[in-house]
């Protein structure tokens, strides 16, 4: 029938294990909302996967259709401030996690979730981005808020063969900065360097014990993965600096100490990206169409169907995955 469409679907059976699956869908099984969207494209981050593989109680309605960002075009609403025929662009919001989300040809949403999709961008790109590429953009805006200049050193970024990573290096290299790429993956060198990395921090340079405060090297820092990590990071950064934190694949715990804070001056700045509000939205999108090199997104991106999102959530949260991946969901 016409207005059945293709979705994937997790669910727990009556032992609790969850299932991931292909399934079809109708209007009337999607939820409440004011806009109809028909989907063309979405992504896969690492929240997505950790709600795809159950790693995470990040989905905490069942059944779900996961997936928390996608773009498509409004298909009928009764908002004012869309109308059929808009671009459009969701991330967050709960959508993927309490909501059915965007791993579907169709979507019902609130109009207040939406933003509509700036010039300059197709929806394959506005989703090669996704939720990690429009995050680094949020942190690279908070480091600029606090101050953060080209001149004044180098910026780590941390989880940086990831989406968050890959594209704050992009965003960070074209504005002038030098960057510091770290990662586990040696082999990933020459792609970070492509993005922009100046050079390249091993991993293991900031997974030892943390000490309160250690040689100053960075003037500021992206870090995706929190924990040890972030604590090594702050007690490196220099004098009067920031760290954007936005993530926390290595742990939710900080093992860190006030030293930083308090005898360097150092700024730790968290950042969401599920809530901000959507004048800071549009304000991130207007900047990726400026302030990110597309040659470079198209290089870190790969390609995939609605099948194809299972495997690619696995992969992501076993670290498999560079880069961004672009889920094509409808025409």
């Amino acid at each position: 029938m016409p207005d059945r469409f293709p979705a994937i679907l997790v669910s727990k059976d009556g032992d609790e294990a969850q299932k991931v699956e292909q399934v079809e869908l109708g209007l009337d099984d999607l939820m409440d909302g004011d806009v109809v969207v028909d989907v063309s494209h979405s992504t896969v981050n690492y929240k997505d996967g950790l709600a795809i593989t159950g790693k995470a109680p990040v989905v905490r309605r069942w059944p779900l259709v996961p997936g928390i960002d996608f773009a498509g075009t409004v298909a009928s609403s009764a908002d004012p401030d869309f109308k059929p025929g808009d671009a459009v662009i969701l991330n967050g919001w709960g959508v993927g996690e309490v909501h059915y989300g965007g791993y579907a040809g169709k979507a019902r949403v609130k109009g207040g979730w939406l933003i509509h999709k700036p010039d300059g961008l197709t929806g394959a790109q506005a989703m090669t981005i996704g939720t990690a590429g429009y995050t680094a953009m949020l942190c690279v805006m908070a480091l600029e808020r606090q101050g953060v200049t080209p001149d004044q050193g180098p910026i780590i970024v941390t989880g940086a063969a990831g989406g968050v990573g890959s594209v704050a290096i992009a965003i960070l290299a074209r504005l002038g900065y030098e960057v510091l790429a770290s990662t586990g993956r040696p082999e990933e060198a020459d792609y970070l360097k492509g993005l922009g990395a100046a050079d390249i921090v091993a991993r293991e340079e900031l997974s030892g014990k943390p000490r309160p405060l250690n040689k100053e090297r960075f003037a500021g820092g992206v870090d995706a993965v929190g924990s040890t990590t972030l604590a090594n990071v702050l007690s490196m950064t220099r004098y009067g600096g920031a760290v954007a934190a936005c993530g926390l694949a290595g742990g939710m715990d900080l093992p860190s100490s006030v030293m930083p804070f308090i005898l360097r001056g150092v700024s730790l700045l968290g950042v969401d990206s599920v809530m901000a509000p959507r004048a800071r939205r549009i304000e991130a999108y207007d900047r990726l169409v400026r302030d990110l090199d597309h040659d470079k997104l198209a290089a870190m991106t790969t390609t995939i169907d609605l099948a194809g999102v299972p495997q690619a959530g696995a992969d992501i949260v076993a670290g498999k995955v560079r880069g961004r991946v672009l889920v094509e969901v409808g025409g």
